[in-house]
């Protein structure tokens, strides 16, 4: 009996995707002087928002997802930052980054800042090759479009957008022809279903959470990845043991404490997420001895108080059904030189 000459990994159950500045990574490129300082740091001098590797390492410990990451950043950082994310203990399967020499070259000037037509076709032909019961979660901030873009992603995979729509986006996307027809392209190919769960916007820019209204449900602004690693933890992402350890990292090297998570937690709360049950998990899990959840002995009566508050609302109304998103308006609101408003995050 001779043996395969190889074993192919499972398809992935779940497709993770990732942008990298302001993301997973401290980016600040606001000025000039910002982007220089950026594009000379080697890999051991950037620095990861805080959480964002732990839960990427997380998410990836049952085997079965793919870590797919579409950034801004120029191919030629391409060595730094995969030398960045080895560093952090981070695995990736797809990895795209934007030629901007080559728009440079080609005079495409409105496709060095535009996101729209970068990323959207990247990550629908990403989609293309994947298999059409993989669910998604994907991850980006408010420094860009992505809340507009991950959105409208979701939305033409699941035959919620039709060609006039897109068509109207992409032209007041200022997506060029060629980028337009790769869009409409991938789309074609993709099986209709309706994968993403969730889409979380980190507020690197303190957006009032409320801005992000217009999508619905299922984009949810955090402000740290505690915020995320909760949702995903009643999503049945991740268990009870593995957002704590996300939580003791953030305290032990990021200078986050208890009562800065514990107010990430009710800001959630009063926000309407439905975290009854991942209250419940974390106060079961923190009951055994665990010495490496030492350093959050104090939050079981911290979720404890959460549970008699929780039981003192009483069961919460259900979710406010989706309303279809209009991009036609929103595209105009996403574009960031028409960004406005500062939030405050928890404190």
């Amino acid at each position: 009996m001779s043996l395969p000459d190889r074993i192919d990994p499972r398809p992935p159950r779940r497709i993770y995707r990732w942008d990298l500045d302001k993301t997973y990574l401290q980016t600040d490129f606001d000025s000039l002087r910002d982007l220089l300082r950026t594009a000379f740091q080697k890999a051991h001098e950037k620095v990861a928002v805080p959480g964002a590797s732990a839960l990427i390492r997380e998410l990836s410990e049952n085997g079965d997802s793919r870590l797919c990451i579409v950034s801004g950043s120029p191919k030629q950082m391409r060595a730094v930052l995969e030398e960045k994310l080895k560093l952090d203990g981070v695995r990736w399967d797809e990895f795209v980054l934007k030629d901007n020499v080559g728009n440079l070259l080609r005079g495409r000037f409105r496709a060095l800042r535009g996101q729209v037509g970068y990323k959207l076709p990247a990550i629908l032909e990403s989609r293309v090759k994947a298999p059409a019961e993989a669910e998604e979660v994907l991850f980006g901030d408010d420094a860009e479009a992505d809340a507009f873009i991950y959105s409208l992603f979701a939305d033409l995979i699941a035959g919620r957008v039709d060609e006039r729509v897109l068509s109207q986006v992409l032209e007041a996307g200022g997506v060029y022809p060629d980028d337009a027809e790769r869009v409409r392209a991938a789309w074609k190919q993709i099986p209709v279903s309706d994968p993403v769960r969730r889409i979380f916007i980190h507020l690197d820019k303190l957006t009032p959470p409320a801005h992000f209204t217009p999508y619905g449900p299922r984009v949810v602004p955090i402000f740290n990845y505690f915020q995320a690693a909760l949702v995903l933890l009643a999503d049945g992402h991740l268990s009870a043991p593995q957002v704590l350890k996300i939580a003791v990292e953030m305290v032990q090297t990021a200078g986050h404490n208890i009562i800065t998570l514990s107010n990430s937690f009710q800001d959630l709360l009063r926000r309407g997420l439905p975290l009854q049950q991942a209250a419940v998990a974390l106060s079961q899990a923190l009951e055994g001895p665990n010495k490496l959840l030492a350093a959050m002995r104090p939050m079981p009566d911290i979720l404890s108080a959460f549970s008699k508050r929780l039981a003192a609302l009483g069961t919460p109304p259900p979710p406010p059904p989706v309303q279809a998103v209009d991009y036609v308006s929103l595209i105009h609101h996403a574009l960031p030189r028409n960004h406005k408003g500062r939030g405050k995050p928890p404190t």
